[in-house]
């Protein structure tokens, strides 16, 4: 194993980019993350449903010293506010600690992580405002 302390896993009780995926499928694409990466893998933190909680994920950022970092089950469960964002990530950094996106299969280590992390929140909030493809085929004929 990489780290002795281990990763916490955070998994969502609340749709994630759009989408409802049960507790025991998004702890699965946790564990499978962990052992990909040679991470050992503490169980998951399970978020609060409400819309933009973050309490459960404080939590565990408030406990850092006891892990080694967080696996997500999706970088899209971090907040859509770019400086709750860049203070997690920042606290992590400072720490020592690593974040991980299971689904996206993105590490989060250092500083230009940092600004890939935040290219990809960019990229999609430009696809939010596109028009969706049958809209858009309605439109070009």
């Amino acid at each position: 194993m990489a780290d002795k302390l281990g990763h916490r896993g955070y998994i969502a009780s609340r749709a994630v980019n759009g989408n409802r995926v049960p507790h025991h499928v998004q702890n699965l694409v946790v564990r499978d993350y962990a052992n990909r990466h040679d991470l050992k893998y503490l169980l998951s933190a399970t978020e609060m449903s409400p819309e933009n909680c973050f309490i459960v994920l404080n939590d565990v950022l408030s406990g850092l010293d006891k892990i080694g970092g967080i696996i997500l089950y999706s970088l899209f469960m971090l907040p859509k506010n770019f400086d709750a964002r860049a203070r997690i990530c920042g606290l992590l950094l400072q720490n020592g600690k690593t974040l991980h996106a299971a689904v996206e299969n993105i590490a989060i280590k250092t500083e230009n992580d940092i600004q890939r992390l935040e290219e990809i929140f960019s990229l999609a909030r430009v696809l939010d405002d596109c028009l969706p493809a049958k809209e858009l085929d309605a439109w070009m004929n």
